[in-house]
């Protein structure tokens, strides 16, 4: 992939310049960039948008405080937040360590495995093909839960993360905390205090052991005797876990005396009643239960000094056709991992206008073996997105009808997070 076709475009870098210009914030550091927090969706192979939209964002003179996403988000996520403090851009540098790899070696089962995901991905594999390669894999699946382990992927994001010197959760919250230099809230005329300042991220999981939608690093402790020295890989890892393609992580649970109330507090998981904790966490993608967490940073109790932008892959398509077993699966799993979003989304409509669509079309977004082009392809689309966005974004209207959405006896989020460090 050319990388500096594409960061030198300049059908894509003067609209961005442009926009530099336009208020988007109220948090501005002393070099003028602006701050804004940034949820990402779940899309496999299709995240390569999410690098486009991020990296289009940061041209635009923006820059991440909160940084959340699920499944392909999550991974777009931490290197966002791993590959620099909040203050520097880090869209170039995340394409490069994207266009070096190939994303095929990610697909590390054996060669039964492999040959029915190719099969499944072809345009009409025929059922008969399909159940044969799949009676072929069947002990695989009943052994391991998944074709593929995950070593590959595992293996290279925590290579990344300890070339940056972030093998632990407090060195990945150090660089978090970094402030960006005089960050000033510019409508109250203030500079903000250290804590104020600091980054958040926030991976979502699902741990089907106990059916818990987990937020990493905030619910490290429950699965983590010391949290802070927990190999940040892991969140990711267990947030792109596609289930039955990718093997579950397993992560054992610690048995402190305080450990059940923490469990009941948090994930309201009732120990006493279930009989105790559970041995482990068994972890498949965030997307199953929160494909797009835009509530991750949702404060009801103030009128924001920052936006949360959302990012989507693909249009939603509720409009769903049953035809036969296949079908109702599809849509018994979609709904499963799109209903917590829309339910949000729907209850709090301010958000609508801070959300927006890559359309991603005629893309398999398990298609591991994605030619350069396509890869290209992805990349520009996600950035035409973001800049279409940015020029229809109007923050002073966005203010004025949070406004009057004020409740201010609710929670300061819908997750009931616990900051960790």
């Amino acid at each position: 992939m050319d990388i500096e076709a594409l960061i030198r475009d300049p059908a894509l870098l003067e609209p961005l310049q442009l926009l530099r210009s336009k208020r988007f914030s109220d948090l501005v550091d002393q070099e003028g960039h602006q701050y804004v927090d940034l949820v990402m969706e779940g899309g496999g192979m299709l995240g390569i948008a999410l690098v486009g939209y991020s990296w289009a964002l940061e041209q635009a003179g923006l820059r991440f405080l909160g940084l959340g996403g699920a499944s392909a988000g999550s991974i777009n996520a931490l290197l966002l937040a791993a590959l620099g403090p909040p203050a520097q851009a880090k869209g170039d540098r995340l394409l490069q360590e994207l266009a070096s790899l190939d994303f095929r070696h990610f697909v590390d089962g054996d060669d039964d495995s492999r040959a029915l995901i190719d099969a499944a991905l072809e345009a009409d594999p025929g059922l008969w093909r399909l159940g044969w390669r799949g009676w072929q894999v069947f002990d695989t699946l009943k052994s391991r839960l998944g074709l593929n382990p995950g070593a590959v992927f595992h293996d290279w994001i925590r290579s990344v993360l300890a070339r940056e010197g972030l093998t632990t959760l407090a060195a990945l919250q150090a660089r978090l905390a970094e402030p960006p230099p005089g960050l000033w809230n510019r409508r109250q005329n203030r500079l903000l205090e250290p804590q104020e300042a600091c980054g958040r991220l926030a991976i979502v999981a699902a741990d089907v052991a106990s059916e818990s939608k987990v937020v990493f690093p905030d619910h490290a402790p429950l699965y983590f005797s010391d949290p802070m020295q927990a190999d940040p890989s892991l969140f990711v890892r267990a947030s792109m876990s596609i289930p039955f393609f990718f093997e579950p992580l397993r992560l054992a649970v610690p048995q402190e005396a305080d450990a059940a109330a923490r469990w009941l507090e948090w994930v309201g998981y009732d120990a006493e009643q279930e009989g105790g904790l559970p041995a482990h966490g068994l972890f498949v993608d965030g997307g199953v239960v929160s494909n797009f967490p835009i509530n991750l940073f949702h404060n009801y109790s103030r009128i924001p000094s920052r936006p949360t932008f959302g990012v989507k892959l693909q249009n939603d398509e509720r409009r769903r056709r049953i035809d036969g077993p296949l079908g109702l699966l599809g849509a018994v799993f979609d709904s499963a991992r799109h209903g917590l979003d829309y339910d949000f989304l729907s209850n709090n409509h301010d958000y609508r206008r801070l959300v927006q669509y890559i359309p991603c079309r005629g893309v398999n977004w398990l298609d591991f073996g994605m030619d350069e082009a396509t890869r290209a392809g992805l990349f520009r689309e996600g950035a035409r997105k973001a800049i279409e966005f940015l020029d229809g974004f109007d923050w002073e209207a966005y203010r004025e009808m949070r406004s009057h959405l004020i409740f201010p006896t609710a929670s300061a989020s819908t997750t009931g997070q616990m900051r960790i460090g």
